[in-house]
């Protein structure tokens, strides 16, 4: 059985308990100063590239940790900005990694990413691992990331060159997850918000685009379900949006981690069907240690007294289990 940590010590602040106050509260009052990164770009085999963020090294042969932000994120995002900080703070080195177009300017490919999409992970793992001989690896995956970072653990099993892991708000139920972000008012607030980002992206690429997908119609979606079906599954090889919902789902691929990870979710998730949370797969990996809380919305987790003091739990967390299993290793 793996371990689980009840209540996970996460108290959500009493001035801010609501799940889509968590959510927002998680994105805007986490503080905007950026971290230092210095950005390297790294070549992928398939001809495209890949931008990569260092943070400060704070100790010679100190253990990297491998940040992938969430659905049209970078690695500027505040709650980036944030685990930056905690982990430099415990001696890790954060390298973030910018998902294909998500580093400022659109990659050099037809191809995006999507939320089953372990190659690029893979490419980065092997290149840090003979640069960095020797220095432990871990890494941190938030919301779509969380996704990316999980199945790429449970596909590669033992042979996983990852020493550690966190995985943050997953939307675990990824056909459940689509529904929800497509109707009512998840659509207006957040789903709206993550297509007008993604539509920008379809058209600064527009003319790679030709024949790969169906330009016009992804333009028009009014919903994220619409543009998978129209853009990410037939640009990414699949059949359709359900077809890949289901083979991005990570919940088939939790039993085979054979790495020690912390999995950091909500299950007030606004972002998830009640329920969704794979509680009792997680529960027989040994290898998995559940920070399952009641409350803390989508990559929220603010706590704290004060309004004008919050403190963002799932950051600090994240910094400490990547610190027990890495400095020790």
């Amino acid at each position: 059985m793996s371990a689980l940590v009840p209540g996970s010590g996460f108290r959500a602040a009493w001035w801010i308990r609501n799940p889509h106050a968590q959510t927002l509260a998680g994105r805007y009052f986490r503080s905007g100063a950026a971290f230092p990164l210095e950005r390297r770009r790294l070549d992928t085999p398939d001809g495209d590239f890949l931008d990569l963020d260092f943070a400060p090294e704070p100790a010679p042969d100190a253990p990297l940790a491998v940040l992938l932000h969430g659905l049209e994120g970078s690695t500027r995002r505040r709650y980036m900005s944030g685990v930056f900080r905690e982990l430099a703070d415990c001696g890790i080195q954060g390298v973030g990694m910018n998902f294909r177009g998500c580093g400022g300017e659109p990659n050099r490919l037809a191809r995006c990413y999507h939320s089953g999409d372990t190659g690029d992970l893979s490419h980065v793992v092997v290149r840090l691992r003979r640069s960095y001989p020797g220095r432990p690896i871990g890494a941190a995956g938030f919301s779509l990331g969380g996704n990316v970072l999980l199945k790429y653990l449970g596909t590669h099993g033992e042979q996983a060159a990852i020493g550690a892991a966190v995985a943050i708000s997953v939307p675990f139920d990824l056909p459940g997850s689509a529904e929800r972000l497509s109707s009512g008012i998840l659509r207006r607030t957040y789903g709206v918000h993550f297509l007008r980002s993604l539509r920008r992206k379809v058209r600064a690429k527009r003319y790679l685009l030709n024949g790969e997908a169906d330009v016009d119609r992804a333009l028009a979606a009014r919903t994220l379900r619409d543009f998978d079906e129209a853009f990410t599954a037939p640009l990414h090889g699949f059949a359709g949006a359900d077809d890949y919902y289901a083979q991005a789902d990570v919940r088939r691929d939790l039993p085979h981690i054979r790495v020690p990870a912390l999995l950091i979710q909500s299950r007030d998730d606004p972002f998830m069907p009640r329920g969704a949370a794979p509680e009792e797969i997680v529960a027989h990996n040994p290898c998995l240690t559940a920070a399952f809380t009641d409350r803390g919305g989508h990559l929220g987790f603010v706590e704290g007294a004060l309004p004008w003091r919050p403190r963002f739990w799932a950051e600090r967390e994240a910094a400490r289990f990547l610190a027990r299993k890495l400095l020790s290793s």
